[in-house]
């Protein structure tokens, strides 16, 4: 095969996977907006909380651009412009995937190259920091749920109430898996040994000895880009719902978004039913304090479509340019 042919089949197998990818996000959006009753966007509050929301949008985007971006330089060198691309078509292969476990396997598909297994190895970092963010704040939110707000009945969802055991349950989980990933970031050479134990694995040890490499001060600044972008969702989330009227006070409604993120990334799911999970688990937390239920349900979904159908739009246009066919 000549580079000729090479060149436009590429270009046709971009373009036909990308108008695919477009398609699957225009049929999540319709599907996710369906359920939302309009009036929940004519009763909206102050405006200057959507331009705070949408002003975050670039915050949230530039924080996990340049997450990445460190995590790639630990692995090959690269410019950020290409760790920008390659974050891009990430959040488009995750809208199509469960849970969007996509995403770092779609940032590693869109760079190709070489080093694939190089930014493997350092995505697990990537990952890692960011649960642990999720879990971190997640544990603050479970510690308010408990203490202020389990014996409150919720009248949205007919008084269903929690049991304590569950939530206390919850609660030690959490903070059991908190420690694992912590053993598992900041120790890394307790755990990476056992690669080389295993047959199958033991091809992959001297990739992994590249996290053992990478020092505690880069690890601190992973983390706190992932902390920092858990930050931005929750006051994203906080401030969407200002906007929709669902009137909560600030703290209390920061520790009860935290515990919505926490939840939503515990609990699996595909895209196209996350609608019905994202708006159980929002009635739930936040009906709590607010008879607002419509708000409630808009700002789930919204959340959702500011964060992600930009940039995954984005991506699947980068996504023309990736070479299909070498």
């Amino acid at each position: 095969m000549n580079k000729n042919t090479k060149i436009w089949l590429n270009y046709l197998l971009g373009a036909t996977i990308s108008l695919l990818l477009l398609w699957a996000i225009y049929v999540q959006i319709s599907k996710q907006l369906k359920g939302i009753d309009n009036f929940a966007w004519q009763q909206s509050g102050n405006p200057i909380y959507l331009i705070i929301v949408l002003l975050l949008v670039f915050v949230n985007i530039f924080l996990e651009s340049f997450k990445w971006y460190n995590l790639m330089s630990w692995a090959a060198p690269v410019k950020y412009t290409t760790a920008l691309s390659s974050y891009f078509a990430g959040i488009t292969f995750s809208i199509v995937t469960p849970n969007r476990v996509g995403e770092y396997p779609g940032r590693i598909l869109y760079l190709g190259g070489t080093n694939t297994i190089r930014y493997m190895v350092v995505s697990v970092s990537g990952i890692l920091s960011q649960l642990a963010g999720v879990y971190i704040l997640g544990m603050i939110g479970l510690t308010y749920f408990y203490l202020h707000l389990l014996s409150v009945p919720v009248a949205v969802l007919g008084q269903i109430q929690i049991p304590d055991i569950v939530a206390k349950g919850a609660w030690v989980v959490c903070i059991i898996i908190n420690i694992v990933i912590a053993v598992m970031y900041w120790r890394s050479d307790i755990w990476l040994p056992l690669i080389a134990t295993s047959k199958r694995l033991r091809r992959f040890a001297v990739y992994s000895k590249l996290m053992s490499r990478i020092s505690n001060t880069n690890k601190k600044k992973v983390l706190a880009l992932s902390i920092s972008r858990v930050l931005v969702f929750t006051a994203q989330f906080l401030f969407l719902l200002l906007w929709l009227n669902v009137n909560v006070p600030l703290l209390q409604g920061f520790c009860m978004a935290a515990l919505f993120f926490w939840v939503m990334a515990v609990v699996p799911s595909l895209a196209l039913t996350e609608l019905g999970i994202r708006g159980a688990v929002g009635l739930y937390i936040f009906g709590q304090v607010s008879p607002n239920s419509i708000g409630i349900l808009a700002a789930t979904t919204g959340i959702w479509v500011i964060n992600l159908v930009l940039p995954a739009i984005i991506g699947s246009i980068l996504i023309i340019k990736m070479k299909w066919v070498k």
